[in-house]
């Protein structure tokens, strides 16, 4: 889909290379028609933010960094975990905004199917739109609060720059399966986040693991947050 959505082929084609580096510098593989796809969505998201006020980062090379390979960083934790677990079919992101990460993640994840849940209706039509013209029919946008979606049996609630670890598990629990667990995308070691979630009474999730990563091109470090539910065993 070159040229779409306003950005013309070769605004696209300037930003193949870094994109293709950035990939390689994260150790993930992704056919030609995914990598295509991931440009695409940064056309969209370049096109209708003059619109919906999507996000406050304007430029295009800005986006490709700030916003897609600071998603991409998350994918290899995510495919490992999915490898591990391979009942685990759909995972939820909340306060999906423009679809980072998880428009991201339905493009890296084709076998997953991807829900983003945005209080804000323009961001759920957002991502409504990403899915039919990126042709992801794994991946649809939902305007609602996520306290509303109960009983949903998500294997993974993820969320980026959303909330604290307390409000992000507190509010989406009831949509979280038995078995599921929650992954937040943190800038720094959020310790403070993780003791205030120790803290919690009742205590409603732990965490499993944190990684860090590194966002290619940034000089930035992030930190991915594992939780599950505290009734479980790790």
């Amino acid at each position: 889909m070159n040229g779409v959505n306003g950005v013309n082929a070769a605004g696209l084609d300037d930003l193949r290379p870094g994109l293709q580096a950035g990939l390689a510098q994260l150790g993930l593989l992704l056919n030609a028609g995914q990598e295509q796809q991931l440009l695409d969505f940064l056309a969209l998201l370049h096109k209708w933010n003059k619109v919906y006020n999507l996000t406050a980062v304007r430029n295009l090379q800005e986006m490709l960094t700030h916003h897609l390979l600071d998603s991409l960083a998350a994918v290899p934790a995510l495919q490992k975990y999915l490898q591990q677990h391979p009942t685990a079919q759909r995972l939820l992101d909340v306060g999906a905004g423009g679809g980072l990460p998880g428009v991201v993640f339905a493009i890296c994840c084709p076998d997953l199917q991807v829900h983003c849940v945005d209080t804000v209706a323009k961001k759920a039509a957002f991502i409504q739109q990403a899915a039919a013209s990126l042709g992801l029919g794994n991946l649809r946008g939902i305007h609602a609060r996520v306290e509303s979606l109960t009983g949903q049996d998500y294997a993974v609630i993820s969320c980026r720059a959303f909330a604290s670890l307390v409000d992000f598990t507190q509010w989406s629990q009831a949509a979280l399966a038995p078995d599921g667990v929650w992954l937040a995308l943190k800038g720094k070691h959020p310790e403070e986040e993780i003791a205030a979630l120790a803290q919690q009474q009742p205590v409603l999730a732990q965490v499993l693991a944190t990684d860090t990563v590194t966002v290619p091109f940034l000089q930035a470090q992030r930190c991915l947050v594992w939780m599950q539910a505290a009734a479980q065993s790790i």
